[in-house]
């Protein structure tokens, strides 16, 4: 009966040990990913391995620096900082096949992955020059969903980087080539996967946005180096009748936090409306968070209201921490909505406001407790000059409303 016992057991580990085994590890090197958005184009973007533990993500002069990396079975798990989204997959003679998950909302994108140091072939020279500025249409022929932006671009020689701006954020740090006078360009975050493509001539852009394989929309563009979007401060305001911001939600601790509690009192308050799977939300909460450090000896308190798709409140908490820890957030982040970032739902949420138009959405109180100004949408460092002069506008009102 023992012998019987001792070899199931052994049998169980070996078992174990089977299932634990990893055939390969990651590489050191320049990695060239696809990710599969349609049934004829692929986003790629590059990524270089330094350890078997340690990896970093470029798109044009952004680097995601990447630690957490497991293997398990016969597979690699590789989670980008802060967002939900991982990329897992097999290796096999130094090729990485598998899929780019976003498991709370239910997105599966194949991915492959091998050593390569182009972004995208490039099998002609550029048949034109796109630096400047650009007044772009989404969606041009859908009255109800078409929208405004300004791309913006770099090139040199068949390099293009640069981002479209809208009036709700940027597309952050795009990168690509101009072949002959076919563009392409994509960003890989970790939770958006971003893939332009479009015909370019001297004046004009005719193209399509991809946003992972679940999404994609037409755009036009024309050359305008003197186009303007509208000012993101006259775009969210209080209704009528209101001057002023009222909430009250939880803290991860289950303590419900409000605008009238004494920790506000007699202060500059910084409210941002957000949520952790947000891009232009981190960019904002990055600036937020280094600003808080260097000010927080002054009548000056920020607090984020997060609204997340995340289908419980301890996984909603575990992403807000996941981002307080990553990003060294330090002023309270308030669960205000799970299971949806529907923003006509955030907008019951806070019913003084005209509406939610954008996450994130930025509301500066003074120390009376009135709203002074709301900020709608981020643009962030792939802007720019744009994203120097928010950080130069930001200060010095914070300072006006200080010196109150």
């Amino acid at each position: 009966m023992r012998k019987l016992l001792f070899i199931a057991l052994i049998t169980v580990f070996m078992f174990s040990c089977e299932n634990d085994k990893v055939s390969e590890r990651l590489t050191p090197g320049m990695y060239r990913a696809e990710l599969v958005v349609s049934d004829a184009e692929v986003l790629l973007f590059n990524f270089k391995v330094n350890t078997a533990s340690t990896l970093e993500i470029y798109n044009a002069e952004e680097i995601i620096k990447v630690d957490e990396i497991v293997y398990k079975n016969d597979s690699v798990y590789i989670k980008p900082p802060v967002f939900e989204g991982e990329l897992i997959a097999k290796i096999e003679k130094g090729v990485l096949n598998g899929y780019f998950v976003v498991k709370g909302k239910g997105r599966k994108v194949p991915f492959t992955a091998q050593m390569n140091n182009d972004r995208f072939d490039s099998f002609q020279d550029a048949d034109f020059n796109i630096d400047g500025n650009w007044e772009t249409t989404f969606s041009p022929e859908s009255e109800s969903e078409s929208y405004k932006a300004k791309g913006v671009f770099k090139q040199d020689g068949n390099k293009v980087t640069g981002t479209f701006r809208t009036e709700t954020g940027d597309y952050r740090f795009l990168e690509g080539v101009l072949s002959g006078s076919t563009l392409k360009l994509s960003a890989f975050d970790g939770a958006h996967a971003f893939l332009f493509t479009a015909q370019v001539t001297d004046s004009t852009l005719q193209g399509t946005f991809f946003s992972g394989n679940h999404y994609k929309e037409p755009f036009e563009a024309i050359r305008n180096n003197d186009y303007e979007l509208k000012s993101a401060d006259e775009l969210t305001f209080l209704k009528e009748g209101y001057d002023s911001l009222a909430f009250q939600f939880p803290d991860a601790n289950g303590n419900q936090i409000a605008l009238s509690d004494a920790r506000f009192k007699d202060k500059v308050v910084v409210v941002q409306i957000m949520g952790t799977w947000c891009p232009n939300c981190l960019d904002e909460s990055t600036y937020f968070a280094e600003y808080y450090k260097k000010n927080n000896d002054k009548d000056l308190e920020f607090v984020s209201l997060a609204f997340e798709y995340a289908k419980t409140e301890q996984q909603a908490f575990n992403n807000i921490k996941r981002l307080q820890d990553r990003v060294g957030i330090t002023y309270p982040i308030l669960l205000a909505q799970i299971g949806s970032t529907s923003k006509e739902e955030a907008q019951e949420k806070l019913p003084m406001l005209n509406h939610v138009l954008s996450y994130p959405t930025t509301v500066f109180i003074d120390k009376q407790g009135k709203v002074r100004k709301i900020h709608t949408g981020f643009n962030g460092p792939a802007t720019g000059e744009k994203y120097t002069e928010f950080k130069l506008e930001f200060d010095n009102f914070i300072n006006r409303l200080l010196a109150e």
